[in-house]
């Protein structure tokens, strides 16, 4: 059964290589900006805009004609300890304040997954970490961003956990799966009950 990654996410891609999941990356074509709006207005927490996320792209790969395999889709949110979510930042200064906003404080990541098959949800799974970060001098956000780029602005929050963005945080509780955007174990799990690999 072929597997296709509904995303061109490389730490999803990574994640996935590295365990041994054979897989297709595609690009889903869903306005994901559009989407988000659209559910916000339906006022969907940040696990349940994850999931709903995730299963939009699933759905528009799987709109672009009869795919014979599974579809995964995956998305991930932000929720600070006010409530709110942050979305990706469009810019070094925007991600900058949003540091600023996370520093010394703890936020909640929700890594969501969808399979779907033949246009149906076949399975799904949601599973989230506490990430609480460190007081961030302006002289570390400074240096921080500076070596690291504009390649974090594909990052919600602003951080890879796998690389320099280890040294913003004081805790974690949750695993680095989750962290890096997707719920790893429960996915292994099914595809191993549906012969994707071997048991």
């Amino acid at each position: 059964m072929k597997l296709l990654l509904a995303s061109q996410s490389a730490s999803r891609r990574a994640m996935l290589t590295a365990v041994g999941v054979p897989f297709t990356a595609v690009t889903s074509p869903l306005d994901e900006e559009a989407a988000k709006i659209a559910l916000r207005g339906q006022g969907l927490d940040a696990a349940q805009t994850a999931l709903a996320l995730a299963r939009e792209k699933a759905f528009a790969v799987s709109d672009k004609g009869m795919i014979n395999g599974l579809i995964l889709g995956c998305d991930q949110t932000l929720q600070c300890d006010d409530g709110t979510m942050l979305d990706k930042a469009e810019d070094m200064g925007v991600l900058a304040d949003q540091l600023r906003r996370l520093s010394g404080r703890t936020h909640r990541l929700f890594s969501a997954a969808v399979i779907v098959e033949q246009h149906e949800i076949i399975w799904h799974a949601t599973e989230s970490a506490r990430m609480t970060m460190r007081p961030l001098s302006e002289g570390f956000i400074a240096d921080y961003l500076a070596h690291e780029g504009d390649g974090l602005l594909g990052c919600v929050g602003g951080y890879k956990i796998e690389g320099r963005g280890a040294q913003l945080f004081e805790r974690v509780e949750g695993n680095s799966f989750v962290v890096q955007g997707m719920p790893l174990l429960p996915l292994l799990g099914f595809l191993r009950e549906r012969g994707v690999m071997a048991s």
